[in-house]
């Protein structure tokens, strides 16, 4: 047979095509050396941001890793939470809001990579740092030590996570996002707390995690002595001040905790840090050989249910880029969005230059990375937190605000500065819902029970944690006692004294059916005594206790041997003096009549008769009901619970979680008024919502609420960088890619088809604030407003010229002298 000669070069060119594709394949996997990750043979720079699947319903996250990609970010971070995926030993959950393959597959459908964090213990200010609370009552078991029974079931728990990731083909190797895994948490905090069972542990779970599955890196934060199989990493605020590196030269520097705030207790005043600060720290980790930082948290979400560990609010680091909503909080999201782009401009010098660093003075720096002959990126770098500086480098001069990083791509172009924010700013609304108000309240109030209704009977009061086996956060305990009348104090103007010494967390107290009070512990001391004056009577009395738990602990050594609950209970101020009820017998019984009937759904709510709210609040232990429709528009929804006291939410079935709005911060507030709602939660009209209220509150106070960030502002100094968005890189070409690098303020709308409807400040002078809460100085352009009502108003976006030609002839500069700030808030609105 002949074959034509067309066919045999088509053939020949088929076959050389094939040849040079095969030649030219990256190999698939992940690697990694000193200097960095090496993914499907590509260097990479690492920008990660941590979120928790369990702590937003599916119907968010898409949204939220979009939100992520669009901040710069190539890496989502989560950790595996052991106590929700086996609640029960061998009955396992991986639906609705714990899909973690569908969370995995959703990011990777971004083109995002995953570092998943087995633990299994993961800490995470959850529920007993992960672990389910069989796991507690395994004979003789030890957590985190070289235990049998540990090892045995974190063993078997972290084959099926890997079993389950390998079946789904969601690691690197087999074309998932998966690059790299970690085992243990932070464990350098306790080790030596099990001395040599410690380091035998550290040395068995890295053995263990690789002997899994070695097909990707596997990491341990915070552990100085990593095994070498394993990479170990830092977690803090200032990784590149404070980490002393990998504990081997082929290791990575790696930053898998950089807090964004600080996650917050009941009680606690707000959490805040900077985007100042955090790009700074950043800046200089990358600048001191680092080539991954993660966010933690990028969004944190909402402690859904009774998720949160002991005392930690419902809202999860909602001051994180992306707030408990999922809005986008700026100018923390678009100031780490741009570091990162100026970060990726320096890409090759900083993954194949070799770094030189010149100390200039005690704060001042300069790190060049260099490639010879090609590639160079510089960082310049003011250590002093109050002065700035300028410094000299190859011949030129740079101007260095306080405590901030510059960095130049190309080593003389200044593209970002960490100190001086170009980035739009917003501020956050609660607004009252329109069809969700004139809320018409019902109610239901639990019985309290005496000894003989309570089935489960101690000689003492048994111990809380191991009585609700984590089930519920309430358990009741009773007692009675007779008294004759001799027993009583005589004068009618002295009462008995009840004290109870209680391990934690709280407790509300009753004597013969009547409230006596309320008490509580706090995130540091957790025990608590609880003394009220009480009325007896001659005969039987009853003293019930109504005790709760808030959250499990999370963290530190031994966390299998804490206690809770009510220990000592002392009756004071008889005649005969002081009486010990402490072994007086006491009935016990886990969880309150309206949980056990789950009257916060529709089926449960039928089995009470509820009776409409009128008069005086009434009182503790009572439930409330009532419907609403959803709220007008697609803004995420919020409950306002600002004078109610203690409990737990319901909407639809859904536990929106524990509320505490009469436990003050110092600064004399709650520390969270307002509740989430997802909106995957909701019908299009009546919705049920159910409240249950421990110690007495206002329903008819309680307001739904929509959110928005529709107050933007810019804040933007005379000197400032060119915004970084102003330049590209192509190949080893640095180019401006606009004419004009001076960068005026900015302003854009949240949503397209928004409109600036009011300039609500502007000042062209030396103002001061905070978005939403911006001021005049003693120097304004009185021509301030009028300049940006001019170039913004019925805009979707803006941009206004910050020079002193555009607000004021230089002959009517009311204040020449001053270096000019620009300041405006403005407010967006359907046009």
């Amino acid at each position: 047979m002949t074959i034509p000669i067309s066919q045999c070069l088509a053939l020949a060119l088929l076959s050389f095509f094939v040849a040079s594709a095969i030649a030219d394949e990256k190999p698939r996997g992940v690697t990694y050396d000193g200097r960095s990750m090496i993914i499907n043979g590509n260097r990479e720079l690492l920008f990660s941001g941590s979120i928790h699947y369990p702590r937003s319903p599916p119907e968010m996250w898409h949204d939220i890793i979009r939100k992520a990609k669009e901040g710069g970010l190539n890496l989502i971070q989560t950790y595996v939470f052991w106590n929700i995926h086996e609640p029960i030993q061998g009955q396992f959950n991986f639906e609705g809001n714990y899909d973690l393959v569908k969370f995995i597959k959703m990011i990777g459908e971004q083109d995002l990579y995953v570092n998943l964090r087995v633990g299994p213990y993961i800490e995470a200010e959850w529920n007993q740092g992960g672990f389910p609370y069989w796991l507690r009552e395994v004979p003789n078991i030890t957590f985190r030590s070289y235990n049998e029974p540990f090892m045995h079931h974190m063993k078997k728990y972290a084959e099926m996570v890997i079993d389950l990731m390998k079946k789904e083909k969601l690691f690197a190797p087999q074309g998932g996002p998966i690059i790299m895994a970690q085992i243990e948490n932070e464990y350098n905090n306790v080790q030596l707390a099990y001395r040599e069972d410690g380091k035998k542990y550290i040395k068995w779970a890295a053995e263990m995690a690789t002997g899994l599955y070695n097909g990707v890196p596997w990491v341990m934060c915070k552990q100085k002595d990593a095994p070498p199989q394993v990479i170990n990493t830092c977690n803090g605020r200032h990784c590149a001040d404070t980490f002393t590196g990998p504990n081997g030269p082929n290791k990575p520097s790696l930053w898998t905790e950089n807090w964004t705030a600080q996650y917050r207790t009941f009680g606690d005043p707000p959490s805040q840090r900077a985007a100042e600060d955090i790009a700074f720290s950043v800046a200089r980790f990358f600048a001191k050989n680092g080539t991954l930082t993660n966010y933690y948290m990028y969004h944190g979400g909402t402690n859904f249910g009774r998720t949160g560990s002991s005392f930690v609010t419902t809202r999860y680091y909602d001051e994180a880029p992306l707030d408990e909503f999922g809005l986008k909080r700026e100018p923390k999201w678009s100031h780490l969005r741009d570091l990162h782009r100026a970060l990726r401009l320096s890409r090759r010098a900083l993954l194949w230059g070799t770094p030189t660093v010149q100390k200039i003075s005690h704060d001042l720096e300069i790190t060049v990375w260099e490639k010879p002959g090609s590639d160079c990126a510089a960082f310049l770098t003011n250590n002093h937190t109050k002065l700035p500086s300028t410094i000299k480098f190859r011949g030129q001069e740079y101007y260095l605000p306080e405590k901030s990083v510059s960095i130049l791509p190309d080593c003389k172009t200044v593209v970002y500065n960490t100190q001086t924010v170009v980035a739009q700013h917003n501020s956050r609304n609660f607004i009252a819902s329109e069809k969700a108000k004139n809320l018409k309240w019902e109610m239901y109030q639990e019985k309290v029970p005496t000894i003989n209704d309570l089935p489960l009977k101690n000689r003492e009061p048994l111990e809380l944690y191991s009585l609700t086996k984590d089930t519920s956060d309430y358990a009741w305990y009773s007692t009675s006692i007779n008294l004759n009348r001799h027993d009583l104090p005589m004068r009618p103007d002295i009462l008995p004294v009840m004290s109870i010494a209680s391990m934690g967390h709280a407790l509300a107290a009753f004597v013969n059916g009547e409230f006596v009070g309320f008490a509580h512990g706090n995130n540091i001391e957790k025990s608590f005594v609880f003394q009220k004056p009480v009325i007896l009577k001659p005969g039987t009395n009853h003293i019930t206790l109504l005790a709760e738990t808030v959250g499990f602990p999370n963290s530190g050594a031994y966390m299998e041997k804490r206690f809770a609950g009510p220990r000592a209970i002392t009756l004071q101020g008889l005649m005969a003096g002081t009486l010990d009820i402490s072994l007086n017998n006491w009935g016990h019984k886990v969880g309150i009549y309206g949980e056990k009937k789950q009257i916060f759904t529709e089926e449960g709510a039928k089995k009470v008769k509820w009776t409409p709210v009128s008069g005086p609040p009434p009182g503790p232990i009572t439930w409330y009901k009532t419907y609403f429709d959803a709220p007008e528009g697609n803004n995420p929804v919020a409950l306002k619970m600002d004078k109610m006291q203690k409990g737990m939410m319901w909407v639809n079935g859904n536990s929106l979680g524990r509320y505490w709005v009469s436990f003050l911060s110092p600064l004399g507030q709650p520390t969270q008024s307002e509740y989430h709602i997802p909106r995957a939660f909701l019908k299009p009209k009546d919705n049920l919502l159910v409240i249950f209220e421990e110690t007495g509150g206002h329903s008819e106070t309680i307001e739904v609420q929509t959110v928005n960030r529709d107050t933007i502002c810019s804040i933007i100094s005379e000197y400032r960088p060119p915004s970084v968005k102003s330049f590209e890189r192509s190949g080893r070409q640095f180019n401006a890619i606009v004419e004009d690098l001076k960068s005026g303020a900015q302003l854009a709308c949240p949503e397209n088809n928004q409109v600036i409807k009011q300039i609500e400040f502007a000042s062209y002078g030396n103002p001061d604030g905070a978005c939403g809460n911006l001021y005049l100085g003693n120097c304004t352009s009185p021509n301030s407003l009028k300049v940006v009502e001019k170039h913004c108003l019925g805009k979707n976006t803006c941009a206004i010229p910050v020079e002193r030609e555009a607000f004021d002839e230089l002959s009517k500069d009311p204040c020449p002298n001053t270096f000019k700030t620009l300041a405006v808030q403005a407010k967006c609105g359907l046009p």
